[in-house]
């Protein structure tokens, strides 16, 4: 017997779909029988490759007496945070300010009518254990509150609406300068220089902030190179890295970036491959950074592409070691016992395997190997063979051959399909387009960085599936299900896409004209672009009343607690620095000064926010910096291409066929341009003079 959920196009969804639970997915039905029937709502939200998520479904979830009591006492509404990062963001804050954690499987108690949220958790188990409550314990204790606690129930409603109501309301300050820019970019780069017990994260944005504090005379406690190489080195070393077959994995559950948590998320390797790319520009040009921008791109072609040409979403941590298996095993996919090591390799390479990587007898996960790299460097020969032979083991073939790996889309394909190797862990084949724009702007940087015309190639042609896919009787929408677009866009979509378009005019900028006519795109495609759905993006997003951009769309936030203006920074940028970055962009690159006035106004918006937590915002610091150092390079298309590749993260660059004689470039800001440099040394000189005059601090 099935739910309501066995319908839904979401992988996540449908994986509860044969729980007893009576499931509803968020919808106004949902809503009005919970306030018909007087019943508490019990919200749980997560994602397809969410290892405690898949834990919590195959043990509360699917409990008989749990699913009875839930049924008879509350409306169960299950989410896929990945179709609604609006509802996810709204009540992972309600958590956060009832526990001051957070977290996945996300499960709250929503009062009927009101949805305001009165009690949560994440992972509740069964029985007593961890220190947490069995789960219907705490069903029993909700139901009796709700029943009992009217009084109790209405103020602790009241306080949180509250508070609600305290965090939308944003202190407007003037001080966009110079100080409150260092202050912003030495926050980040201390935060990355924190040496974690575990978990660890990759936190692309801070890295990235961090980053930008190389340009500057910092007189400050780290070295931001320094931090920045580390945290680069860490990614590419480390056990979060698959050494194998390339992608990077969530995060690592130690504080030596040895095992990770094996997920691989796309929004995570498109920031990690444009990340490493930024430092390689920067001058640390380690041959791991390039191994592994390489061997994530030979993944994502291998395992992440559908046939259109866009990119799906995750792969999950478990897998099977066998059909005969109930449940899949974590990790199992990516580990090596010692034994089994010995067996695959030669003398020769098990001995330098041993010498170059974390391998030991009794392991360092569950009494299995992750490979962890112990030395910078580029890999032997021997090494890249004997990796090979472990390519093969878990894919049947050599990376030579297995140009394609189709995805096994569920549980039940993983374990009917008769794989050549290992059986893989499940793919999550949806198209999110804010995570496919992290992708393309990566492969963007790469290209540039790089001079790869490939991952430029693959890059618009992601591009391209959503400019043709993704609008529905004139709007923008989020999702694509095998075809079908879904849920409208949200702020993150529209931001990270019109950044994508503007990476990717960049970077084919810099091209030769033979192969932009191969493409048959243009620059001037992508930039025309970027400026149509940013149209869209102001028309239907922006506050006009206090500047910056909601999460949702004016007509879709009915179904909302709030109406949120994302300026925190988690596992992917906040909306709003990724658009008012895009905005100064815009005005070097259109000339229309409305953009640089929306960016301005927006960055006041949220100045107090940079003022009293400037460790929640780093994307918002780098908006400051494209908004106090903006610098547009006008030259010929030849030196762009030899200029393209260096690190100048507040610049962007307009190719000129017809520049007067004898002046080799234009050195332009958002008001003024410099004296037409007639050498190529002033040119430089101009440059990066311009990029470091928002922040001229010794």
């Amino acid at each position: 017997m099935v739910n309501r959920l066995a319908q839904s196009q979401s992988l996540y969804l449908r994986k509860h779909a044969e729980n007893p639970i009576d499931w509803w997915p968020w919808c106004d039905e949902a809503l009005a029988t919970a306030t018909r029937e007087n019943k508490p709502i019990f919200l749980s939200v997560g994602y397809s490759s969410c290892h405690w998520c898949t834990v919590m479904e195959g043990e509360a979830f699917s409990n008989q007496a749990i699913a009875q009591y839930m049924n008879a006492n509350f409306i169960p509404i299950k989410v896929d945070r990945e179709e609604r990062p609006d509802l996810d963001s709204i009540y992972m804050q309600a958590l956060q300010m009832m526990t001051r954690q957070g977290g996945w499987p996300l499960n709250i108690f929503l009062t009927p009518g009101d949805r305001i949220p009165f009690y949560g958790g994440t992972y509740f188990p069964v029985d007593p254990r961890y220190g947490r409550p069995g789960f219907l314990e705490v069903l029993q204790t909700i139901r009796r509150f709700y029943d009992t606690e009217k009084g109790k129930l209405q103020a602790f409603k009241d306080e949180i609406l509250g508070l609600f109501q305290q965090s939308i309301v944003l202190a407007e300050s003037q001080d966009l300068n110079a100080e409150l820019l260092r202050r912003g970019l030495e926050t980040s780069i201390a935060i990355i220089n924190t040496r974690e017990l575990g978990p660890n994260f990759p936190m692309i944005p801070y890295s990235e902030s961090a980053l930008r504090g190389i340009r500057f005379n910092f007189v400050g406690k780290y070295d931001s190179k320094e931090v920045c190489t580390k945290r680069g080195l860490d990614l590419a070393l480390g056990g979060i890295y698959d050494h194998v077959a390339g992608g990077f994995h969530r995060y690592t559950v130690d504080g030596t970036w040895t095992v990770p948590h094996f997920e691989k998320m796309l929004y995570d390797n498109g920031q990690i491959v444009e990340y490493l790319a930024n430092l390689w520009s920067a001058g640390v040009q380690e041959p791991a950074f390039e191994r592994a921008i390489a061997g994530t791109i030979k993944w994502l072609q291998r395992e992440m592409i559908a046939p259109a040409g866009y990119f799906y979403a995750a792969q999950d941590a478990d897998n099977f070691t066998s059909i005969e298996e109930v449940e899949p095993e974590e990790g199992a996919f990516y580990v090596w016992s010692y034994n089994e090591l010995e067996k695959l390799l030669d003398a020769e390479e098990f001995a330098e395997l041993q010498s170059q990587f974390t391998v030991t007898q009794t392991g360092n996960f569950e009494a299995k190997n992750v490979l962890q790299r112990r030395h910078e460097g580029k890999l032997s020969d021997t090494l890249e063979n004997a990796l090979a032979k472990l390519f093969k083991v878990r894919y049947g073939d050599t990376p030579e051959n297995v140009k394609i790996f189709p995805p096994a889309r569920n549980n039940q394909e993983a374990k009917s399909t008769n794989w050549p190797g290992r059986i893989p862990a499940v793919t999550d084949p949806k198209m999110i387009v804010a995570w496919n724009s992290l992708m393309i702007s990566g492969l963007a940087k790469a290209a540039a960085v790089f001079g790869k015309f490939d991952y430029l190639e693959l890059g618009a042609k992601a591009a391209k599936f959503i400019l043709d896919n993704q609008w529905v009787n004139g709007r923008f929408y989020r999702l694509n299900y095998d075809g079908q677009a879904a849920v409208m866009a949200q702020s993150e979509d529209y931001a990270l896409f019109i950044k994508s378009l503007l990476d990717l005019h960049q970077a084919s900028e810099s091209l030769s004209e033979d192969k932009v006519d191969d493409l048959q795109l243009k620059s001037s495609f992508w930039l025309e672009n970027a400026v149509r759905v940013q149209e869209e993006f102001d028309e239907f997003l922006w506050s006009i009343e206090v500047g910056g951009y909601y999460n949702t769309a004016n007509d879709a936030s009915a179904d909302l607690l709030v109406r949120e203006r994302s300026y925190t920074d988690n596992a992917t940028p906040a909306a709003n620095g990724v658009a008012i970055a895009n905005l100064v962009r815009l005005t070097l690159l259109t000339e229309d000064l409305q953009y640089l006035d929306r960016a301005e106004q927006g960055l006041k918006a949220f100045s107090s926010v940079m003022q009293e937590t400037p460790q929640a915002c780093p994307s918002l610091f780098s908006a400051l910096d494209w908004y106090l150092n903006c610098t547009l390079i006008r030259t010929t298309f030849s030196q762009i291409s030899g200029l393209i590749s260096q690190y100048q993260p507040a610049a962007v660059y307009r190719g000129e066929n017809n520049l007067p004689e004898g002046i080799v470039g234009l050195v332009c800001q958002a008001l003024r341009c410099k004296e037409p440099a007639k050498t190529e040394g002033r040119f430089l000189e101009q440059i990066q003079q311009s990029q470091t005059r928002g922040l001229s601090l010794p």
